[in-house]
């Protein structure tokens, strides 16, 4: 199975940020948004939440992570309630990145930085806890040593949510799912 130590981190990581947003919609599902990247950047074409690195002028991390889904896929930051810092994942790219949770006013209509994103993906979380979109592949990719054994959600578009992002939503989906983090 792909862990954390099959790749070696660089000795320094840059900060870098993201926020997981959640929403209900009008049925009352829950739903975590996703983009996919653009095949700019060292991620393209992976899902991914919203966010990026951190710059000199953002106050913080959570600003980070606001002021990156703002530019990404125009979410504002008052459209936004921040409800928890999530435990850091550092990723062989060289980024250290904290996640926040945060519960969203979705806007009517995504609009997404084009160069950046390619696609604004809502997915409803039920969809993850169903244990027949979870599956584990070998797989070799550029860079790696060798194959790797990989865990990963299929998304409806024939994606697949892995790596970073799958190491943050993995812990929420089961107390976000029962109510445990979020009382709406």
């Amino acid at each position: 199975m792909l862990t954390p130590d099959d790749f070696p981190l660089p000795a320094t990581l840059r900060d870098s940020a993201v926020l997981v947003p959640i929403f209900r919609d009008e049925a009352g599902e829950l739903h975590v948004v996703m983009v996919r990247r653009s095949s700019f950047g060292v991620h393209g074409g992976q899902l991914a939440f919203p966010g990026g690195k951190h710059e000199p002028t953002d106050a913080s991390l959570v600003a980070t992570a606001l002021r990156e889904a703002e530019e990404e896929v125009g979410l504002l930051p008052t459209n936004v309630e921040i409800l928890a810092a999530l435990p850091t994942v550092a990723v062989p790219s060289g980024f250290r990145i904290s996640p926040f949770l945060g519960r969203i006013r979705r806007p009517e209509v995504w609009q997404w930085q084009q160069r950046e994103v390619d696609e604004v993906l809502e997915i409803p979380l039920r969809h993850l806890a169903d244990p027949a979109q979870h599956a584990e592949e070998d797989w070799q990719l550029p860079g790696w040593p060798g194959p790797r054994r990989v865990a990963f959600y299929r998304i409806a578009g024939g994606y697949q949510l892995w790596g970073a992002s799958y190491r943050i939503i993995t812990p929420l989906i089961g107390p976000l799912l029962s109510g445990e983090v979020v009382k709406w």
